[in-house]
Order: C-alpha cells, then sequence, then structure tokens
C-alpha cells in the first residue's frame, strides 16, 4: 500500500470529528459570549480538532482549561481604570480574532499532530512531542495571566532589557512583580491541570511521567512568558499614536488612520510574539523533560 494512503488510514476520525463538533460548539458559545470574534471561531475549530484529535481528551481537556481561564481573566476588572489605559496599547481587544486563536493554540495543535506521527515510530519520541504540547499552552496561559493581572499592579512596571526604566501599564516589555507572579501561577495552573486530566483519562504518558512533565512544563511557560516579554522589549513592531499621543502595538487606529512606525520588525506583531513565545516554552519544556523519558531515545525510521 502507498505510504501516504496507509498513513491517512490510520487517522484518528473518530477523535477529530469529536475534536470538530466540541470546539465548532464551544466557539459558537464563546463568540455568543463575546470571547470570539467570527474569525475567533475558525481558528478555535481549527486548533481545537487537531488537540482534540492528535492529542486526545487531556490534552483537549487543557486547552478547554486555558480558554476558560484566560477569557474569564480577560473580563476580570475590565472596569479597572488601569485596564482600560493598558488596553488602549495592545494591537487588540478582548475577542480573539483568527490570528490571536493561531497564535495562542496553534503551537500546541502542531506537536499535538507530531506527538501522534512520532508515538507510531517510538513511544519516548511521542512523549516529548506531547510534552511540547502542554509547555506550549503552559506558554499562552502564563503569558495571559501575566497581561490581565499584571496591569493591576500597584507598582510601576519596569522594561525587562532595563530594569532600571519605569514604562507605563501595558508596554511591551514591562514586567511586574505581580505580572511575573502571575506567569508563574497561570503555567503552573495548566502544569497542574495536565496531571489531574491524566488521572482522569490516561491517554498520553505512563504514570511515572506526569510529575516530571508537569515540573519542566511549569518551567518552560514562565520561560516561555519571559521570552514574551522580551521579544516585546525589543524586536517587536511599536507604533506611535499621533492621536492619543502614546506608544502602541496597533499599526493603526480603529478608524483606519495609520499609526507612525518607532521601533522593531513591522512583520513582528503581536501573534508572531505569541506564537514563537510559545514555540521557546515548549523547547525549554521539551529541554527540561528530556532526562525524565524513559530509557534512551530509539533512532527513528520512517520507511514504509
Amino acid at each position: 500500500m502507498n505510504p501516504f494512503w496507509a498513513w491517512m488510514g490510520s487517522l484518528p476520525v473518530a477523535r477529530l470529528l469529536t475534536g470538530f463538533a466540541l470546539s465548532a460548539a464551544i466557539g459558537v458559545l464563546a463568540y455568543r459570549r463575546g470571547a470570539l470574534s467570527r474569525s475567533g471561531i475558525g481558528g478555535a475549530i481549527l486548533t481545537g480538532t487537531a488537540i482534540f484529535g492528535f492529542g486526545g481528551w487531556a490534552m483537549g481537556s487543557l486547552l478547554l482549561a486555558f480558554f476558560v481561564s484566560s477569557s474569564w481573566l480577560s473580563h476580570y476588572k475590565e472596569r479597572d481604570l488601569r485596564k482600560q489605559r493598558a488596553a488602549e496599547m495592545f494591537e487588540k481587544g478582548g475577542r480573539r480574532d483568527l490570528g490571536q486563536a493561531l497564535a495562542n493554540g496553534g503551537a500546541a495543535a502542531c506537536f499535538s499532530l507530531l506527538g501522534w506521527v512520532l508515538t507510531a515510530q517510538a513511544v519516548e519520541w511521542g512523549m516529548l512531542g506531547y510534552a511540547c504540547a502542554v509547555g506550549a499552552l503552559c506558554t499562552v496561559n502564563a503569558d495571559t495571566w501575566a497581561t490581565e493581572l499584571g496591569v493591576l499592579s500597584q507598582s510601576p512596571p519596569r522594561l525587562i532589557t532595563r530594569p532600571s526604566r519605569i514604562v507605563p501599564a501595558g508596554t511591551s516589555g514591562g514586567i511586574t512583580l505581580l505580572g511575573t507572579s502571575a506567569a508563574l501561577g497561570g503555567s503552573t495552573f495548566i502544569a497542574l491541570c495536565s496531571m489531574a486530566f491524566q488521572v482522569v483519562f490516561n491517554d498520553l504518558l505512563p504514570s511515572p511521567q506526569w510529575l516530571p512533565l508537569a515540573g519542566a512544563a511549569m518551567l518552560g511557560g514562565l520561560f516561555g512568558s519571559l521570552f514574551d516579554s522580551l521579544l516585546g522589549a525589543t524586536v517587536q513592531a511599536i507604533y506611535y499614536s499621533e492621536r492619543r499621543r502614546k506608544e502602541t502595538e496597533r499599526a493603526y487606529e480603529r478608524d483606519g488612520t495609520p499609526n507612525h512606525h518607532l521601533r522593531g520588525w513591522r512583520w513582528l506583531n503581536n501573534d508572531w510574539v505569541n506564537f514563537l513565545s510559545s514555540l521557546f516554552g515548549a523547547a525549554c519544556t521539551a529541554a527540561l523533560f528530556l532526562p525524565f523519558t524513559m530509557g534512551s531515545l530509539p533512532t527513528l525510521s520512517f520507511s514504509p
């Protein structure tokens, strides 16, 4: 049989269809509650179907835990003036669109697929793939918690590359003790959920690996969140709004008026920063988890 058709025949069709149905239902509900835009529904379906289908119930539930907690925090104290002022600097609003959905869940979806493919070749490699998926979700959750709670800090943020420099709340690359603590809390939340869902579903890793994975993902998520801040302080595209007389991540005002480019790479917007940071967090998780994988990693062979 042709290797491609053999691979297609092994797809977890039932799980993919279940993931599609669940993610579509959650996406529509989130749209009605104001958490997703119309394009965001498509992003939720794409990432949700892949993560549920290839990652299994444990990974799918982990994605749901991220979405619920981050959506709730986006509305937490949303009337607070500190949040409203900081929101003016952010590239997008509270409704997640297609780009945000893919930036937050895209890496986890890709690593879920990679883990499923590698498991058929060698369980140890598959475990690393799934560890990367968990680390990616820990990173985006850590970043979301840091953003939503960090702007409420009583002390002003300081630039991560120059701690002596105080910057306005919401500035890309600005960090506070509250925000960093929130990042650790967000990463820890997803890491602990990964252990809890493994107990319930037991469909990713053998039980001796649950605690090492949680520890590696917790640290990987924190490192990924700090990397996000580093990118924001150095190479993320930052603009200046003449109308509002302040720096912003937005290339254009809501009415289409272009803002003046100040610094950073024009292509590196907030979505790309989130995606690259999730890759970095996933890589850190894999590096920390690698010593705990069962036995030495065997040589991969994809010959038919």
